[in-house]
């Protein structure tokens, strides 16, 4: 699972939040675990969080131990990087040939 391809426009950090958390979607991450993910600093990792919870795309759940961050069902799904191929791209494939 990845991130849908209408949310892969986002900033670079915040796509690689919710790839990591699509592969955790269950048990969700901490934001320790996620920022070894994710590798950048915990300021730019706050700041994405933010963003995607403003954006209700992720959601913060304590369970009484700790505190893991999960993605929203509609965030995640099937991502095919092919799909993402413009009809320019296709065309000079095609062409190469």
């Amino acid at each position: 699972m990845r991130a849908k391809r209408e949310y892969r426009d986002r900033d670079e950090t915040q796509v690689a939040v919710l790839d990591a958390l699509a592969d955790r979607r269950e048990e969700g991450m901490t934001v320790f675990e996620l920022r070894s993910h994710v590798d950048v600093g915990i300021d730019e990792l706050e700041g994405a969080l933010s963003d995607l919870k403003a954006d209700d795309l992720i959601e913060a759940k304590d369970d009484g131990e700790r505190t893991v961050i999960l993605p929203e069902d509609h965030a995640i799904g099937q991502y095919d990087p092919d799909e993402d191929e413009s009809m320019l791209d296709r065309i000079r494939q095609w062409l190469d040939r």
